[in-house]
């Protein structure tokens, strides 16, 4: 589909290539562009659609206050978000927040 954008009156070439940008992302251009932009093999294709299918849903993440889905679920990040990086304060140094009760 083609994106047409008119002038407007009184409107600057900023304001208008800000309304274009704005159209683009709409349509998923900018998006497509990105991935587009490197070529991908189809084993890896699979492989991203395996990991993003056997990911818990967004609305599950979210409640969980986002620091990595289901108890035991290694993400890029370690055991389930809880790999005891600089910023969790986790580990075995008994810094950060207590333990919940179990």
């Amino acid at each position: 589909m083609a994106i047409r954008i008119k002038a407007r009156a009184g409107e600057s070439a900023e304001q208008m290539l800000r309304r274009f940008k704005k159209l683009c992302e709409k349509e998923g251009l900018t998006k497509e562009l990105k991935k587009r932009q490197y070529y991908e093999k189809p084993s890896e294709k699979k492989r991203r659609a395996a990991i993003r299918a056997a990911r818990p849903p967004m609305a599950i993440t979210a409640t969980r206050g986002g620091r990595g889905g289901a108890a035991g679920a290694g993400g890029p990040g370690g055991a389930g978000g809880r790999s005891g990086g600089a910023r969790t304060g986790g580990g075995r140094s008994g810094g950060g927040r207590p333990s919940r009760p179990a």
